[in-house]
């Protein structure tokens, strides 16, 4: 197993460390780097924590989570998708990363794979290395809108794989896939690892769930993307029923438990927040129109658009072949954070990952400031 000091950096957060010291500077950065909704937590969530805290609902909760946000869990699902869960299944974590460490902690052995794409989000392979596993990679293609196709994960499929990590609607490229391929992706024999934290940022079509499919699979969710509570980190892990007690035992061991008043707050938001919910995604749909016409117009490429979470993976290479180089050119010149395609794998190279969480005004002058830099770049 590698040790920790070999883990490579998450680019996305330097460049958004180095955009924070231009900031510091007294410039004026755009930021189209960073997945983080610019809108304030909806206020019942808010006043859901304040009402736990003056009630004292300040102690260790049970290791798993407290029932009533448990069931909250669960007839959001069977609401959205029809699926019945037992609220002994979820684990309710402090964000969602903690929840994938235990959830490949429950199963991998030293040198088992996870097929995952390339494109994927930056920090899968750091979760799979760190607890031993090994990532196998399936390239997607440009043209489909980077879907996973069941037959190139059939062919990559061996002997040592034991899971295959599929995220919809993803990051960074904001496809959603068909519950078709989700149903294929299931029968091919492996677990399934679905990291659906940006259901309901949804602007065309319908995400689905792997538990549609099979209780074989570990699902990943929470509050951050889509109630706009990166801060609350706050999680959960639907898991299959075999290994809930594997997770309740590490959980307590490695956690105790999420924090509790942050979990009275997340009831509020399943069944209070949907009317702020549904503003903030036509919001963003209304972005993501925008940033899409304007990031074609100055000359990046995007071959099919994509109609979930909040980004844009568009093709550079008419600009760059170093993602990472153009992207702090880009910060340094245009004062615009945008993320390197690199971050995301191999064949996201080439590439850069715009966030439309932002502002339409601010998406506007970064567009601006993009295009200025890019004619400049051309006639110099």
């Amino acid at each position: 197993m590698k040790r920790p000091i070999d883990i490579p950096p998450f680019l996305v957060m330097e460049i958004l460390e180095r955009a924070q010291e231009l900031e510091r500077q007294g410039l004026n950065i755009i930021h189209l780097e960073v997945g983080e909704p610019d809108f304030p937590t909806p206020d019942c969530i808010k006043e859901a924590a304040i009402k736990a805290l003056r009630e004292e609902k300040t102690h260790y909760s049970a290791s798993i989570g407290i029932l009533p946000l448990r069931e909250a869990i669960c007839e959001s699902y069977f609401s959205r998708y029809g699926v019945n869960i037992s609220p002994d299944r979820i684990v309710v974590t402090s964000g969602t990363s903690p929840g994938f460490l235990l959830s490949l902690s429950s199963f991998l052995e030293e040198g088992d794979e996870v097929v995952l794409p390339n494109p994927h989000y930056a920090c899968y392979p750091q979760f799979i290395n760190y607890v031993g596993g090994a990532p196998a990679f399936v390239s997607v293609r440009e043209e489909t809108g980077f879907e996973i196709e069941p037959e190139s994960v059939r062919r990559r499929v061996g002997p040592k794989t034991k899971a295959i990590l599929i995220n919809s609607p993803a990051n960074p490229t904001g496809h959603v896939i068909p519950g078709e391929v989700i149903g294929q992706l299931t029968s091919i024999g492996p677990m399934i690892i679905s990291d659906e934290i940006y259901h309901g940022l949804v602007y065309e079509g319908k995400a689905h769930t792997v538990l549609e499919y099979t209780d074989d699979a570990f699902v990943l969710n929470g509050f951050s993307k889509l109630y706009s509570m990166t801060g609350w980190r706050l999680g959960y892990i639907i898991t299959p029923p075999k290994y809930q007690r594997l997770i309740q035992k590490m959980q307590q061991n490695f956690f105790i438990a999420a924090n509790t008043f942050v979990q009275w707050a997340g009831i509020a938001a399943l069944k209070d927040a949907q009317p702020d919910v549904d503003r903030m995604v036509a919001c963003f749909n209304e972005r993501r129109k925008l940033i899409l016409r304007r990031i074609q117009e100055i000359g990046f490429k995007v071959a099919k658009e994509p109609t979930g979470a909040f980004y844009v993976l568009a093709n550079a290479k008419q600009h760059t072949n170093d993602s990472l180089a153009f992207a702090f050119e880009v910060l340094e010149n245009a004062h615009v954070g945008i993320t390197p395609g690199i971050d995301f794998g191999s064949n996201a190279e080439g590439f850069v990952r715009f966030s439309y969480a932002n502002s339409l005004d601010n998406i506007e002058e970064g567009m601006r400031r993009l295009e200025t830099f890019l004619a400049a770049k051309v006639t110099g």
